[in-house]
C-alpha cells in the first residue's frame, strides 16, 4: 500500500509518518488491513535526512499548486493521502493571493489526483477551528455554525466541503478535522497567528526570554501533537460511513489561558532554567484570536472514539518528555 503525506516535511506531518511506520498497516480501499509499502514525504522543502532513513520512506519537494507535481505524486497504487500542506493562518491572512492558491487551489488539486486514481482513496484533511468566528458562544459544538473571519479559516471551510462532495460522488472516502491550536510545537517559531501559545512554552523552557503578543486573559481551544496524531490515525481508520452527509469533525480541546499557561512552567520545569516571560499586546494578532473560540467540544468526537487532552500541565510534561529528553 503506497500513502501520501502532503506536508511531510513538517512538524505534524513527520510526528504521523513517524506513526504509521511504526504500525506499519493501515486500512486499505477494500475495508481491510494492508501493510505500508511506501510512504511518501512532499513538501515544499525535505524533512530531516535522519527522519527519512526507513526503506519505506520516499521524499518529494515540489509546489502543490502546480498540477503535474500533483498528479504524479499521487499516482496509481496510492490507497491513501494524508493533505495537511498548507499556508498558515497569519500567512494566509497577510498574502490573499497565496493562500488561496495553496490551501484552496492545493488543495482541489489533491483531490482532482485521488479522483482520477478511479480506487476511490482515502483522504484525511486537516482543517482548523478557525473555521468559527466573529459572534460565537466561548465553547464551539458540533451545531455551532461555520464562520469563519480570516482568509484561512474560509480557505479550510470550502476544502471540508469539497471533502464532503467528493466522498457524497464515490470519487474518494474523504473525512476532515477541525483542529484546536496544536501545543507544543518544538523548533522555530512558524507564521501562525497562533504561534505564541507554543512559544510560551517552548521557548521558557529551552533558556529563551519570550513576549507573548496577547494578554494573559487570552484563552485558546488547544490540543497536544501525542493527541492529534492519535485523532490522525484514528480518522483514517473508522468507518467514513459513520460521519454522516458531513465528513468534517470537530475535534475537543480544551481551555487555557497564557497566564494560566506560564504560572503551569514551573510546577512542571522542575530545576530547568527557564527563560522569562512577559506581555506585551500585539493589536493584530490580539484581534485575531478574540475571534477565535475559547474550548471545542465535540459530542460526536467523543461518540466516535477520538481522545482529548485534559490540562496544560499534562501537556507541557509530553513535550518535556517528546522534544526534551
Amino acid at each position: 500500500m503506497r500513502v501520501v503525506i502532503t506536508g511531510g516535511g513538517g512538524f505534524l506531518g513527520r510526528k504521523l509518518a513517524q506513526r504509521i511506520l511504526r504500525d506499519g498497516r493501515l486500512t486499505g480501499t477494500g475495508g481491510k488491513p494492508e501493510t505500508v509499502s511506501e510512504l511518501v514525504l512532499f513538501d515544499v522543502v525535505a524533512p530531516p535526512a535522519d527522519e527519512t532513513g526507513d526503506e519505506r520512506v520516499s521524499v518529494v519537494t515540489g509546489d502543490i499548486t502546480d498540477p503535474d507535481t500533483v498528479r504524479d505524486l499521487i499516482a496509481p497504487g496510492t490507497g491513501s493521502i494524508f493533505h495537511l500542506a498548507s499556508v498558515v493562518s497569519a500567512g494566509a491572512e497577510a498574502d490573499f493571493d497565496l493562500g488561496y492558491r495553496v490551501n484552496l487551489d492545493g488543495t482541489r488539486l489533491v483531490l482532482e489526483a485521488a479522483r482520477a486514481l478511479g480506487t476511490c482513496p482515502r483522504v484525511v484533511f486537516a482543517s482548523s477551528i478557525a473555521a468559527y468566528g466573529g459572534d460565537i458562544p466561548e465553547t464551539v459544538e458540533d451545531t455551532t455554525p461555520v464562520t469563519p473571519e480570516t482568509s484561512y479559516g474560509t480557505q479550510k471551510v470550502i476544502g471540508e466541503y469539497l471533502i464532503s462532495d467528493y466522498s457524497r460522488k464515490g470519487y474518494l472516502d474523504g473525512r476532515a478535522m477541525r483542529l484546536p491550536t496544536i501545543v507544543v510545537r518544538p523548533g522555530k517559531p512558524n507564521a501562525a497567528a497562533s504561534g505564541f501559545a507554543s512559544g510560551i512554552v517552548r521557548e521558557p523552557l529551552n533558556g529563551i526570554d519570550f513576549v507573548c503578543p496577547v494578554t494573559p486573559e487570552s484563552q485558546m481551544a488547544i490540543m497536544s501533537p501525542r493527541t492529534v496524531i492519535d485523532c490522525f490515525s484514528h480518522m483514517h481508520e473508522i468507518d467514513g460511513a459513520a460521519l454522516g452527509a458531513s465528513r468534517a469533525l470537530l475535534l475537543s480541546g480544551f481551555s487555557v489561558s497564557m497566564g494560566a499557561t506560564a504560572e503551569a512552567l514551573p510546577k512542571i520545569a522542575g530545576n530547568r532554567r527557564r527563560g522569562d516571560i512577559t506581555f506585551d499586546v500585539d493589536p493584530a494578532i490580539q484581534k485575531i484570536v478574540d475571534g477565535w473560540p475559547k474550548a471545542s467540544q465535540s459530542a460526536r468526537a467523543e461518540r466516535l472514539g477520538f481522545p482529548r487532552d485534559d490540562s496544560i500541565e499534562a501537556v507541557i510534561q509530553a513535550y518535556i518528555d517528546d522534544e526534551l529528553e
